[in-house]
């Protein structure tokens, strides 16, 4: 066992911190008050290989590893989880999903652009009665020969407007339930494909979270992801690497409001000293270093076995079960420890506490996480 991080490691630490320090900082309060799409930001994450972390660079990707990959996630959600958000679904969920499972003719149509940030993509399982319960599927895709004929609609959808390429989940045969699923790649202005308005969110505000609306909407073919009926197991398969992305996302958030509050308490004086030194804030501050680290080490061990062949599932739900909950902890007591300050906006932590609810939410709820651990030890 080797808890080191590499030269190639602590390198894309430093130019992902760098790079959430001088571009995202500047701005991120106002983006989150107004809602702002992080667009000329997102377009230099493509620009440094962020968004196409773990994708070979023959289809323009970084090739670098899934620990490469909680790094950075780590160090750009530190300060702006509404950035961090279209990172890990365009790494986790659209390239990593096309890269594994697409043709040849998709990934060289699609994965090369969202490798390098020219257009980025999203990924649409949600429906209104179908968000834990994946398997219930409302959204049709009906087989017309040639093409499908694509009609429902789709809930809570990351970069809901500003994807260019969206693979959905739709029921093709509902007699066969989960087995009669597809995954389609659908593209931004075919006929009938309608976006709804924009979600007002209580956290990651300036990430644009929309419903999406399907009228016999054709998609040929050849946009189907997979063999027929492969769909479910694909958006399963999919979700298990998104969950190391979340978790590294809520571990970011963590980690940040830890910094902030940290380095307030050495400035901010109480009864003659530091905050710091009472033993009240150094004991809050000694449970958020231990928490902070065990969520590290459970998204760093989630990326080792993605990294190494292993079965991540089991991995990844535990990471991200944990270090949501580490992430809702920390920003609290980030808040208590700025006292008033901590609540209002200029401070920052009062934005990663209302960040840091979404992680126990999306890419499967903590709810869900739990079955499929507990799931894997009456298997065991």
């Amino acid at each position: 066992m080797d808890f080191k991080l590499t030269e190639e490691h602590l390198m894309i630490q430093k130019a992902a911190r760098d790079f959430a320090q001088n571009e995202l900082l500047p701005g991120v309060i106002e983006r989150d008050e107004k809602q702002i799409f992080p667009t000329e930001q997102i377009k230099k994450m493509g620009e440094l290989g962020f968004l196409g972390m773990m994708v070979d660079p023959k289809y323009g990707g970084s090739g670098l590893d899934a620990v490469s990959y909680v790094i950075a996630m780590e160090e750009i959600s530190k300060i702006d989880a509404s950035a961090s958000v279209v990172m890990s679904v365009n790494n986790s969920l659209v390239c990593w999903g096309l890269e594994t499972f697409g043709t040849e003719e998709q990934k060289q149509k699609y994965l090369t652009r969202l490798a390098t940030g020219e257009i980025i993509g999203a990924f649409c399982l949600s429906e209104p009665e179908a968000g834990s319960d994946a398997t219930s599927q409302k959204t049709t895709a009906i087989d017309k020969g040639d093409h499908y004929l694509l009609n429902g609609t789709k809930n809570w959808i990351t970069n809901g407007s500003t994807a260019d390429v969206y693979l959905v989940i739709a029921q093709t045969d509902i007699e066969k339930k989960h087995r009669g699923i597809n995954a389609l790649i659908v593209e931004k202005g075919m006929p009938g494909f309608e976006i709804g308005a924009k979600e007002q969110k209580l956290g990651i505000r300036g990430s644009d979270t929309h419903s999406l609306m399907f009228t016999d909407v054709k998609v040929p073919k050849e946009n189907r992801i997979g063999e027929d009926g492969f769909g479910f197991k694909f958006a399963m398969k999919t979700l298990s690497g998104g969950r190391i992305g979340i978790a590294s996302q809520a571990l970011g958030i963590a980690s940040g409001a830890y910094e902030l509050a940290l380095k307030y308490s050495q400035e901010r004086k109480a009864f003659g000293t530091e905050i710091f030194n009472h033993q009240a804030i150094a004991f809050k501050l000694a449970d958020m270093a231990v928490q902070i680290e065990a969520a590290r080490h459970l998204c760093m061990k989630a990326a080792w076995d993605k990294d190494n062949h292993n079965n991540y599932d089991v991995s990844g739900a535990m990471a991200k079960l944990y270090a949501s909950q580490v992430a809702m902890d920390t920003t609290i007591e980030a808040v208590q420890i700025h006292g008033g300050n901590g609540y209002v906006k200029e401070y920052h932590v009062e934005r990663l506490m209302r960040d840091a609810k979404i992680t126990q939410i999306y890419e499967g709820t903590s709810e869900i996480q739990k079955i499929v651990i507990s799931r894997s030890l009456i298997n065991k």
